[in-house]
């Protein structure tokens, strides 16, 4: 089988990068191995929190010079960066995911646990608030849904108490969710989304009501909308006053939600999605990579004029630790580890681990390099690059999305 652009890889880069793909004209295809970091996702994205002990609020995109200049973003540089991420929230929008946000300040987002965390953009579902600006309300009641385990009121309350929000807490049930119970492991959140929709919407928000008296707002957990936003919008005009949404542990509905929204837009502009396969090999020839190997298909190759591989880093097995080394799996990619084990960590659990950023090495075109050559046809992009600690810097989803637009940039030449 033959395209025009094969992407290893189905989260957050490797749709992105097909997405553009797929609508400059390119025949493309995503090969994906499964569930990605999306399902993770907390319904904000990141671009840029910290530079060494400093938090980033003023202006994010103006701290980019501090960072080491192997960072993706230093090797973008910071006009061409700003250019790229202004394209992300109309992408988004036609994938149905509406969002709020700005490049030239973050504003802070409400974690599960009750902590307020840098971010760019945010689903306008979700929770945030400006920095140095009051509070938009003095009271909230943080309603839960009787017998949901993964939702954490008292953290909640003592973050936003902090931030001198009197808050009370409350539970409500209806009888769509009973069915849920005769199994612990049922009461999901993204479980609950499949039952909360049309009559049981309604139900759900008459409940609210009863116990969302004398206060500005609800804030409750993200149950609801996992295919679109309909169902949200639903209980929003049943209740009395405004409902906000605070993410869950994973899977979370609007990291599914959002992983299937990009899907489908990528669908709709003639791409093909080759879910549950994984890459093997690839077959090269000079400097070029001309085939990949699968495992769904066997001997039979995919071609293409280009690849861009997304595969992440060690948590999406784009990288692989054993006891003697770190390796690329799917290509065999040269890496920039450098020492034995003993050397790709630090004994203190909280200090910035060096193996945080160990990845494929690239030229300033994110191609990647094999056995010291670069692949002149093969893009990396997302978690799978080197030089940056995602972690640390809270920059994961910037660097993810900005490799990838840079990537699609490059192989349609807009």
């Amino acid at each position: 089988m033959r395209f025009d652009t094969i992407i290893i890889g189905g989260g957050l880069s490797g749709l992105v990068s097909a997405i553009e793909c797929a609508r400059a004209g390119r025949r493309t295809a995503i090969v994906s191995a499964g569930q990605s970091a999306l399902h993770f996702w907390s319904g904000s994205f990141e671009l840029l929190g910290k530079v060494g002990d400093k938090t980033v609020i003023e202006n994010p995109l103006g701290q980019i010079n501090q960072l080491d200049e192997s960072h993706p973003y230093r090797v973008i540089g910071e006009e061409r960066l700003r250019s790229l991420l202004s394209k992300v929230p109309d992408l988004l929008k036609d994938a149905g995911l509406k969002s709020s946000g700005s490049l030239s300040s973050n504003h802070l987002r409400l974690t599960p646990l009750g902590f307020m965390k840098p971010a760019w953009l945010t689903l306008d579902d979700y929770v945030y608030f400006e920095p140095g600006k009051p509070m938009p309300w003095k009271k909230v009641a943080l309603v839960n849904i009787y017998s949901y385990i993964d939702f954490y009121p008292r953290f909640l309350a003592h973050g936003l108490q902090k931030k001198g929000v009197e808050c009370k807490m409350a539970s409500v049930n209806i009888p769509e969710l009973d069915i849920l119970r005769k199994s612990t492991t049922e009461m999901r959140a993204t479980n609950m989304s499949r039952f909360l929709t049309d009559e049981a919407v309604d139900h759900l928000a008459a409940q609210i009501n009863k116990v969302a008296t004398g206060v500005d707002a609800v804030i409750m957990p993200a149950v609801l909308g996992i295919y679109s936003d309909a169902p949200v919008e639903r209980l929003r005009k049943g209740v009395d006053v405004p409902v906000w949404f605070v993410p869950t542990t994973p899977a979370s509905v609007p990291g599914v939600r959002c992983q299937l929204s990009l899907r489908d837009l990528f669908i709709r502009l003639g791409g093909e999605f080759m879910p549950g396969d994984t890459v093997v090999k690839g077959e090269f020839e000079k400097k070029r990579l001309k085939k990949i190997y699968t495992v769904n298909f066997g001997d039979m190759p995919l071609e293409a004029e280009n690849f861009v591989i997304s595969t992440g880093s060690f948590f999406g097995h784009g990288l692989i630790a054993d006891m003697e080394r770190i390796y690329e799996p799917a290509l065999g990619l040269d890496l920039n580890v450098k020492g034995g084990r003993t050397e790709w960590y630090k004994k203190d659990f909280y200090a910035s681990q060096p193996y945080m950023t160990y990845g494929v090495t690239t030229d300033s075109r994110f191609r990647p390099s094999r056995h010291g050559e670069i692949i002149e046809n093969l893009y990396a992009t997302g978690a799978l690059l080197a030089g940056f600690n995602a972690l640390k810097e809270g920059s994961g989803a910037g660097i993810t999305l900005a490799t990838a637009l840079h990537a699609a940039s490059d192989i349609t030449g807009s």
